[in-house]
């Protein structure tokens, strides 16, 4: 199975996708004016590799308006804890470095871009 493979390397290669890590995250996400949308997710998450795809087109429908960054939750436990994340994915939604909302679970590309429209306005 090479399954895991071409997903590991999808990760690697999102064009409109930022990795982020308890190290950069307030220089990426508390410190960028405008809306950031961090993905808190592992790699042994069906659901997490549900929803990246509809992420990556987002991230490229409303680039200029949106920042869409990764967080693996298993590396970067420190920020998940401060996020209290006990679920994933979940996704946060931050407005000039504050926390202004989350999605928890996989929802559909709709819904999740009726939440990137509302708080990229």
């Amino acid at each position: 199975m090479h399954d895991t493979d071409g997903l590991h390397e999808g990760v690697q290669h999102m064009a409109n996708t930022i990795v982020v890590t308890d190290e950069n995250f307030s220089s990426e996400v508390e410190q960028h004016s405008g809306l950031t949308v961090v993905d808190f997710w592992a790699t042994w998450c069906g659901p997490c590799r549900m929803i990246a795809p509809i992420l990556e087109q987002l991230g490229e429908e409303f680039a200029g308006r949106v920042k869409v960054t990764k967080l693996d939750v298993d590396a970067n436990q420190k920020t998940s804890m401060r996020f209290q994340v006990r679920s994933i994915p979940t996704l946060l939604f931050f407005k000039d470095g504050k926390l202004v909302d989350q999605v928890i679970g996989a929802v559909p590309k709709p819904a999740l871009a009726a939440k990137f429209e509302q708080h990229a306005a």
